[in-house]
């Protein structure tokens, strides 16, 4: 199944222009037309002035809006693809409801740029992502028209099920909560746990599922297959309205007819599609497909879910990518993106160099000598790097679509009959399987490698898709080994040694981006490598990239006569022999880590320095609190782990006569 996921914001649009010659054509006349579109954007002031436009308004006003969102993602980045197939459907969502006080609930949040523009955020919309800007996602702490924050997929139906809820307890009978969900998510379990428990309200509920057939990664599974057998009858709902529309002119019997159709299991709809639906089985009135670009026949059906006042599921079929040729021919290579140049597709930095390239490749090779190397991905094989094995080994290769915990699980049993299953996923979606890593892989001792995507701080997407909790969680889980490599090579090792050294559950950590690297890398090992010069009391201590900056902090402090030693941790957890030891030999320690103060490597080699009687100084230097929306280097400096940072950390130390 498809995943219309997620966050991946620094993806990659290369070669979009295969076919150049033809995308480019269109991709300026695209130019043209938004250049003469009448400027509607600037006379709207709320959405409740989309209600005075015109239908012919309303189709200038989304091509003036395609044409901000390609300007504006193509200077910050961003999820481009999702939100142009989804212009239509928010401009008809606010002319149909009357947000706040009915609630929009954004699966995942990465289809939200229109809702943004519409809901008093167009001055601001240039910041889109930048640091002190507007989000990404959708954020209640910024506008009162977000009613729930999100970023991680499949949570929209639970989330607009409680709200419902919390309507009706309030006495609030009109307004509704209407949950946008991609097609994707519905590979996720927690979909169907929403389903489950709304179906059987009488809320005033309504879900839209924005079905675009491509997102990250292309469908896979069972309910794929299903929605592409509902997509060949997309005349059901037109049809069903013409009829009413038809029989509510007629005198006297024609609006009671209309009502006995519209509250059965329409004739017209059996015929179309020979029998119920999955979603009619949840308890929901099912309307679809229909036309996600037609605001007519949006705004039809919308009006005609309201009229229910119970829980209605509205299949809308979209185009990813609508309006942009470079996006519509490539949709899952924009669905997250960085930079680009507008005029020809292509974007302004390749992530060809990067850790999950490296990865990805690098298990390519280990599996031309081993059968038993099987890859899994959760909806992300293009982010993680896995489309390589996929292309090599593609009957050992596994999407499972946005189902971390079954990816886990599925990866434990794969272990069970004796294959070498590595999962790659981030950071930030691994938290979901917390459970199965307990009790799935540790209880029953199975080697699982997992390649932890995105460790770290993540940049531009902010608090939800930040990798900084993984350590913390994963320190838990009996019989772990932890590796952060910090540089390419340093992960080839790890990733040998998880898949033949190590037994249990085997995790290997690195972040986002590329390799950048200034460190002396001759004497790499998976353990740690201990730097001591000149006679110092001091230590510092570190792992991952956060080492580079460390070590060009200290050679800079160097220059100016003051010196520090320096401990790079490879194998993070548990702790090598020796490392205790190490620190105990020294006056002062300071330890740095990207990753969260509490349940962290520090706090953990802190504890072992108490138990041993330690009785020098022990600082750790680590994030605390959530962090926005800003550049990586900006993150990395809020934290106190940029080499300027640390630079100045060290200054500090040395005034204090600790250096």
């Amino acid at each position: 199944m498809k995943n219309n996921r997620r966050s991946e914001s620094c993806g990659t649009a290369a070669e979009c222009a295969a076919g150049k010659g033809a995308a480019e054509n269109k991709t300026m006349e695209y130019m043209k037309i938004s250049e003469t579109e009448e400027h509607l954007l600037e006379r709207l002031h709320s959405p409740d002035d989309l209600k005075a436009l015109s239908p012919e308004q309303c189709t200038a006003l989304c091509a003036e809006i395609r044409s901000l969102l390609i300007e504006t993602v193509s200077k910050t980045g961003g999820h481009l693809a999702s939100n142009l197939g989804s212009v239509e459907l928010t401009v008809a969502m606010h002319r149909v409801f009357d947000s706040p006080e009915d609630k929009f609930v954004w699966d995942v949040g990465h289809q939200c740029y229109t809702h943004k523009i519409l809901t008093g955020r167009l001055e601001r919309f240039s910041t889109l992502r930048q640091e002190n800007g507007i989000s990404g996602f959708p954020k209640p702490n910024e506008s009162e028209h977000d009613s729930f924050i999100s970023g991680h997929s499949s949570t929209a139906i639970s989330v607009a099920c409680g709200i419902a809820e919390g309507m009706r307890l309030h006495g609030d009978k009109e307004h509704f909560a209407v949950a946008v969900v991609g097609d994707g998510a519905m590979t996720g379990g927690l979909s169907y746990e929403g389903l489950n428990n709304a179906g059987k309200s009488r809320n005033n509920l309504i879900v839209i599922l924005n079905d675009n057939e491509m997102s990250i990664s292309k469908n896979v599974g069972a309910l794929a297959r299903y929605l592409s057998s509902m997509r060949s009858s997309e005349g059901y709902v037109r049809t069903k309205k013409a009829v009413e529309r038809r029989l509510n002119r007629t005198a006297v019997i024609g609006p009671s007819v209309a009502k006995v159709i519209k509250n059965s299991k329409s004739v017209v709809r059996d015929v179309l599609l020979q029998s119920a639906t999955i979603f009619e089985d949840f308890g929901f009135v099912y309307l679809g497909p229909v036309d996600g670009h037609n605001l007519v026949e949006l705004e039809e059906v919308l009006l005609a879910a309201k009229e229910y006042h119970r829980p209605v599921f509205i299949h809308v079929h979209t185009v990813k990518g609508k309006g942009y040729a470079p996006a519509e021919a490539k949709p899952s290579e924009y669905h997250g993106i960085s930079k680009f140049d507008i005029e020809t597709g292509n974007p302004e930095v390749s992530a060809a160099d990067s850790y999950s390239e490296m990865f990805g490749k690098e298990l390519v090779q280990l599996a031309k000598h081993d059968p038993r190397i099987c890859a899994v991905t959760a909806a992300m094989g293009g982010g993680t790097g896995l489309h390589h094995f996929a292309r090599e080994f593609p009957n050992r290769y596994y999407d499972v679509g946005i189902a971390e915990q079954h990816a886990v699980t599925f990866s434990a049993a794969l272990a069970s009959m004796g294959e070498l299953p590595v999962f790659a996923v981030y950071s930030s979606f691994l938290q979901r399987a917390y459970d199965q890593l307990m009790h799935d892989v540790a209880i029953g001792g199975m080697h699982v490698v997992l390649g932890i995507d995105r460790a770290g701080v993540v940049g531009e997407d902010g608090e939800t898709h930040h990798g900084l909790y993984d350590v913390s969680f994963l320190c838990t889980v009996p019989n772990t080994v932890i590796y952060a490599p910090a540089c390419y090579e340093e992960m080839r090792l790890c990733l040998r040694r998880a898949l033949y050294r190590d037994k249990g559950l085997a995790c290997i950590r690195y972040p986002r981006g590329s390799e950048k690297v200034s460190f002396d890398k001759t004497a790499l090992n998976t353990e740690y490598t201990h730097v001591s010069g000149r006679k110092t009391d001091t230590l510092y201590i570190s792992y991952g990239r956060v080492y580079d900056h460390l070590y060009r902090a200290s050679r800079r402090m160097a220059e100016e006569g003051v010196f520090c030693d320096l401990l790079k941790l490879t194998r993070i957890f548990p702790l090598a022999e020796g490392v205790v030891e190490i620190a105990m030999s020294y006056a002062h320690v300071v330890f740095l880590e990207e990753a969260y103060y509490y349940g962290g490597i520090s706090q953990l080699l802190g504890d072992l320095l108490l138990e041993r009687g330690f009785r020098g100084t022990y600082r750790r230097v680590a994030p605390k609190a959530y962090l926005p929306q800003a550049s990586t280097d900006s993150q990395m400096e809020t934290m106190g782990l940029s080499e300027h940072a640390i630079y100045q950390d060290m200054q500090q130390e040395a005034k204090h006569g600790k250096a």
